[in-house]
Parts: structure tokens; sequence; C-alpha cells
């Protein structure tokens, strides 16, 4: 029997692209996206640089893959929807003073101006914020009020990048309440 064959690894792809994601993380959560390479990652992960194409298409659309499994905002939409003024005004107020724990959130954050990143940074603001808020939303123009919504929280992340950091009062949480509540009630006919 060849020796090669004998001491390759088996083919197992569901373990090579989960090697390959693993590695992504790794490497654009400590580097961002723009200075990580295909071929770094693929040497990461120990792979061949062709398997990222072949699993995820583009370095873009591994780095969509990387973000769907990153944390999402079901905690935050779930519960009762009365006090979910006051959960979004809690969640945006700490996203003034700092970015979000994950670092992959984070790069995304930082990289969302990227021409790869902008698709894949629309797509997941689409079924991570927006939609599963909409979904929450009963009445009319409900996508109107979601979009409303999230235009406040990612004006918040907005802000903090440009102008800095600012450590939120009582005070704020209770004007952030106030305006998602805005956002989020039924206009009057």
């Amino acid at each position: 029997m060849n020796a090669q064959a004998t001491d390759a690894r088996p083919r197992d792809r569901e373990a090579t692209r989960e090697r390959i994601l693993c590695a992504a993380r790794m490497l654009f959560g400590e580097q961002g996206y723009e200075r990580v390479t295909v071929r770094m990652i693929a040497a990461a992960a120990d792979a061949n640089v062709a398997l990222v194409g072949r699993y995820f298409g583009s370095k873009a659309g591994l780095f969509g893959a990387v973000l769907d499994g990153e944390p999402t905002f079901g905690d935050l939409f779930g519960g009762d929807f009365e006090g979910l003024p006051r959960r979004l005004a809690e969640y945006a107020a700490a996203r003034m003073e700092q970015p979000p724990e994950s670092p992959i959130l984070r790069t995304l954050e930082r990289s969302a101006g990227h021409p790869e990143v902008q698709a894949v940074a629309r797509e997941r603001l689409m079924t991570a914020v927006l939609k599963p808020l909409e979904e929450r939303l009963d009445g009319p123009d409900a996508h109107a009020r979601a979009r409303m919504a999230t235009g406040t929280l990612i004006g918040i992340g907005a802000m903090r990048r440009r102008l800095g950091p600012e450590k939120p009062t009582p005070a704020d949480v209770d004007r952030l309440t106030a305006v998602f509540e805005a956002c989020l009630k039924v206009s009057p006919a």
C-alpha cells in the first residue's frame, strides 16, 4: 500500500468545512476582514485553499457563514412586547459605551463599508435584526416601524465609532426607551 495514501487525513467534508469556519472566525476576529486572506484561512485550517471556494464561494461568502454562527437578537426580541422598547434601549445604551462583545460582530461593524462585506452585512441586518423585529410587531406598517427602530440601533454604533465611546446615563436609557416606544407603536390612522 502507498505510504502517502495511508498517512493522508481521511476526507471528511463536514470536518474540513468546520475547520475552515473556525480558522476564519479566529482570524477575522483577531485581524479584521480586510487583513485576512483566503490563503491565511486555508493555512490555519490545514486545508487546501480551493476548498474555501468550493464550500463558501468566496471570502465574503465565508464571512457570511461565520456571521451565521454569531449570536442573534433572539433574547432581546423575546419576552413580553411591553418590555421590548426598554430592552432595545438598554442594548443601544450599552453600544454607546462599547462595541458588541463578539469579535466577529466588531469586525462586521468596522468593515460594514467594505464593498465585499456590504451585501453580507445587509443580509445579516435583514435576517438577524429587521425581520425578527418586524415579526414581533402587530398592525399596519410593521416593516416601516421595524426599520425606524433598527436605524436607531445602528445609529448608536455609528456615533460611537465616529465620536468615541460615551458612558450612558439612566436618563439616556429613558430617552432611548421613549424613542423605541415611538418607533414601535402603531400610528393613529
